[in-house]
């Protein structure tokens, strides 16, 4: 039987993966413009890394030469919990509650590549997952997995904004998808309304340097910055705001990856753990975890920025 995109995305679902779009590989003109642009206003902050090769990330025949077609996936990754709200404790992000994405979703990539292999065993690939220079919510958009919203996630017609997103690059000619969603943000401001930053400049576009998310995950600075300090409103690790007011997210599914549970329950963190952790209990901690990204040093920065920024204010 010829390897299909019905028969693609068949096999996907097999391996837990929600949604896929399928487009061909070409490049991203006008994306690569608004990127570049993005670069050059400074929004990407202290990322030195987004600006290496720009060219790469918007054309996949330099990424993976050969590459005809780009299988773009998304997982869902919503789990029926909620923040706690006390004053002792720092929030996760949901994303980062469960064990690493880019492990989990790795892991499916690979083996839907193995099944596919099953039906033509010469197919090359690449599987793209957030750390390989490649513009995935560009992708997403063209191959029709959702909208990119005001607060620039990518926002699905079924699941919301709680989805990942990953792609795989493949030598072959396959059957393409050309529904684009159209963007159903209408006059709706509620992301750019509710950031306690400010970090969403306009419609569709973040400065980094201003995002709680970038502040305590990428920041490598000893101290937190004050502006952002005053208002991380119990943020420890990355920030949900603006995916909680999204109207979108009324959509919201549980998902069926048991990876994506909190660990241990927890949805927040003790501040007073964090503030006394030891390095070898930290690496066994968040072993698999999203949230070594930010490293202890970076974690315990977070605890005490939130400890001096939070009513009744605590000394860490």
């Amino acid at each position: 039987m010829d390897l299909t995109s019905q028969k693609i995305k068949a096999l996907a679902l097999q391996c837990g993966i929600d949604r896929v779009g399928i487009v061909r590989a070409e490049k991203l003109s006008a994306e690569e413009g608004r990127f570049r642009k993005w670069l050059a206003d400074g929004f990407q902050a202290s990322m030195a890394w987004m600006e290496r090769e720009p060219e790469k990330r918007a054309d996949p025949q330099i990424l993976f030469p050969g590459a005809r077609s780009v299988i773009v996936a998304a997982l869902n990754y919503y789990t029926p919990h909620t923040h706690e709200h006390d004053p002792s404790k720092g929030k996760i992000s949901r994303y980062a509650w469960g064990d690493d994405y880019h492990d989990v979703f790795r892991e499916k990539l690979k083996d839907l590549v193995e099944k596919m292999r099953e039906i033509s065993p010469d197919i090359q690939t690449k599987i793209c997952v957030d750390t390989t220079p490649f513009m995935d919510k560009a992708w997403a958009v063209r191959a029709g997995i959702g909208w990119l919203g005001k607060s620039s996630n990518v926002i699905t017609m079924d699941l919301g904004s709680w989805v990942f997103l990953g792609a795989m690059l493949v030598d072959a000619d396959l059957e393409y998808d050309d529904d684009v969603v159209a963007d159903h943000c209408g006059s709706c401001t509620a992301c750019i309304d509710a950031c306690p930053t400010g970090a969403i400049t306009e419609p569709y576009v973040v400065d980094a340097a201003k995002c709680i998310s970038y502040a305590t995950i990428e920041l490598r600075d000893e101290e937190m910055p004050q502006p952002i300090a005053e208002h991380l409103e119990g943020w420890i690790y990355g920030c949900d705001i603006c995916q909680d007011v999204c109207p979108w997210n009324r959509f919201e599914k549980p998902t069926t990856e048991a990876r994506f549970e909190p660990r241990e329950r927890e949805t927040s963190v003790s501040l007073e753990a964090i503030a006394n952790i030891e390095h070898e209990d930290y690496v066994v901690r968040f072993r698999k975890s999203a949230i070594k990204r930010a490293k202890l040093s970076g974690l315990k920065r977070n605890a005490r920025a939130v400890a001096t920024n939070t009513t009744p204010r605590q000394t860490l």
